[in-house]
């Protein structure tokens, strides 16, 4: 009996081994580069360890960044014009690298080396920055406070600390669009289980890179207004420095997408096959539309997109001719010339960009209303009584209401809205991700005309000649706390969403790029911002009229510049819903699944 037995357990064993060793659906590998074991690798794990990451990054990256312009007049010694365009290059440099990252990523390293490289030049910035602060710059001791200015600087301490901080924007921004998509690829969007967690991911990764700022406003903030800027800048480092570490305890335990090639290149031959192509007779049908056989590549699991209408003049690139076939791609059983013909998912994969611009075009000015909150509504709020009893409250620190708004509304929209959407439309889905961004749009409006009301009672009982308009008005500052809200809930709906939708919608070749759409849109916002106030300062400068936003903003209108956002974003809107109803959702063949007609060679 006991014989018997022994057979039973040893096969139930391998099959509980067999199980264990199920790999991933999503073509994912790992640092090794064998398909990756659902045990072993991803899931939370992973996840958790990537939001500890990006939340002390995050700290480390606005401990400098929040304060830069003050550092630059008080330290440094420019004025705040001067200040206020260095900060604004700086920033813009930040986004700029984010694409230089993506595309090292998506092409030819990976998002874990591009996340690990670019992270350990963030740090090698912080430490540079750091070092360059406690030498060079805050001489005499003590100085760089309200009161003490710094003395002169020569060329070479002046480029040490630029070197120090461009260093730290390229840091920074070649790792941020990576490092949320490597949190996303620990999750196997073609399992039920992991791919809710994968969308759940995208809300705490938001909300991880929030609480970080929180810290960095609230705590860094109040010792470098103090003149503490070395120990300021030092906590950043040591910051940056656990997050790096951090990340590369996780190495065993991450999961990997194999880097796809340039993509230019494949964009490129798609083009150029199709105008190759411009007298094919175009069938209706897909029959003799050309798809790679996976089989010839048995490494090679990528998933393949599933043939849409639109752009047809795309599809003659994937139009199989004779000419397409020569004797050595009979003999040899090797792969067309690309530059002749190209397969159905390649044709896609161009055909999802383009699709994509459009909505990425009507995020930008959300991203317009955004940046008010680094800009005038804290000017706003300077003008307003900041005083409570011999207290007083710094005007950007109303940015923590922001904040916390974002916290808040992630748990109600993860936690309630979304099971009660899902609950009354029977689908599990709940929200799709353009229509939380239209609803993060109409947040938007609301918050332009909060702001501008709450300008109309600031104006209601403000001093109108006052030489230094700061506490001008008797109207105090806790009025702006509507519009912090109301800013950071249109934030959930919208940054969360447009992380959600361009990681999705993306081809698996360009995830990385997807992310970093997402941060070019608010660098265009910064641009689009000045490029506005620049025009409504012309236009409404003149007949000695001081413009809607003076230096004294109790002669100006920024009320009117605030409904004048709120009248543009909602013709954004209006845009926005004629391109997410025209929008096509990118689809996906299953393993396996021959469902797609198509010419197989």
């Amino acid at each position: 009996m006991g014989s018997s037995v022994r057979p039973k357990q040893a096969t139930k064993d391998h099959n509980m081994k067999k199980e264990q060793e199920i790999s991933t659906l999503d073509g994912s590998v790992d640092r090794h580069g064998h398909p990756a074991i659902r045990t072993r690798t991803g899931t939370w794990v992973a996840g958790v360890l990537l939001l500890v990451n990006q939340g002390l990054a995050t700290l480390a990256f606005f401990g400098v960044g929040v304060n830069l312009v003050v550092f630059l007049t008080r330290v440094i010694g420019q004025d705040n014009a001067e200040a206020a365009n260095n900060v604004s290059k700086w920033t813009g440099t930040v986004y700029i690298f984010s694409l230089l990252g993506a595309f090292l990523s998506d092409s030819y390293w990976g998002r874990y080396k591009t996340c690990a490289i670019f992270q350990s030049i963030f740090v090698i910035g912080l430490v540079s920055l750091s070092i360059t602060t406690y030498t060079f710059l805050v001489k005499p001791s003590g100085c760089g406070d309200e009161d003490t200015p710094c003395g002169s600087h020569s060329g070479y301490q002046m480029g040490l600390f630029y070197f120090s901080i461009y260093l730290i924007a390229l840091g920074n921004g070649g790792y941020q669009p990576n490092i949320a998509t490597f949190g996303a690829d620990q999750f196997d969007e073609e399992d039920p289980e992991e791919g809710h967690s994968k969308i759940a991911f995208f809300s705490y990764f938001y909300l991880a890179l929030n609480l970080g700022s929180l810290f960095s406003n609230t705590v860094l903030g109040y010792f470098e207004d103090k003149g503490m800027w070395a120990l300021g800048f030092w906590a950043s480092a040591v910051s940056a420095t656990l997050a790096l570490i951090l990340f590369l305890c996780g190495t065993p335990r991450y999961r990997h997408f194999t880097p796809k090639g340039n993509p230019l290149s494949r964009f490129c031959q798609v083009f150029v096959a199709a105008i190759r192509k411009w007298n094919v007779v175009m069938i209706p049908n897909e029959h003799h539309l050309f798809e790679a056989d996976e089989t010839k590549n048995i490494g090679d699991r990528d998933r393949k997109i599933i043939h849409t209408e639109g752009f047809r003049f795309l599809d003659r690139a994937a139009v199989v001719t004779s000419e397409d076939y020569t004797d050595k791609v009979k003999d040899d059983n090797t792969p067309p010339n690309p530059w002749h013909l190209c397969a159905v998912t390649q044709v896609e994969e161009v055909k999802c960009i383009l699709r994509l611009l459009p909505i990425w075009l009507c995020t930008i000015l959300y991203s317009v209303v955004f940046t008010q909150m680094a800009s005038l509504f804290v000017e706003q709020g300077a003008a307003m009584k900041t005083n409570i009893s011999t207290f007083h409250i710094p005007p950007a620190s109303m940015s923590s209401f922001d904040i916390l708004s974002v916290a808040a509304f992630i748990f109600i929209y993860r936690r309630v809205l979304d099971p009660l959407v899902a609950r009354l439309r029977k689908d599990p889905k709940g929200l799709t991700e353009l229509q939380r961004m239209g609803i993060g749009l109409v947040i938007a409006i609301m918050s332009m005309i909060s702001a501008g009301l709450v300008e109309l009672f600031r104006l209601k009982y403000a001093k109108k000649d006052c030489v230094n308009c700061e506490n001008s008005s008797s109207l105090t500052i806790f009025w702006q706390i509507p519009q912090y809200v109301l800013v950071g809930a249109s934030e959930v709906f919208m940054y969360v969403g447009q992380l959600e939708f361009f990681n999705s919608q993306a081809p698996d070749g360009l995830k990385s790029f997807g992310s970093a759409l997402c941060m070019t849109s608010i660098s265009l916002g910064n641009y689009v911002s000045s490029l506005l106030v620049t025009i409504v300062m012309k236009i409404s400068t003149g007949d000695d009229l001081p413009g809607w936003i003076p230096g004294n903003l109790n002669k100006g209108h920024l009320d009117r510049f605030y409904f004048l956002l709120a009248a543009l974003t909602t013709a954004d809107l209006l845009v926005y819903i004629v391109c997410a109803k025209w929008y096509k959702y990118i689809k996906f063949e299953g393993k396996g699944n021959g469902d797609q007609d198509v010419f197989i060679v």
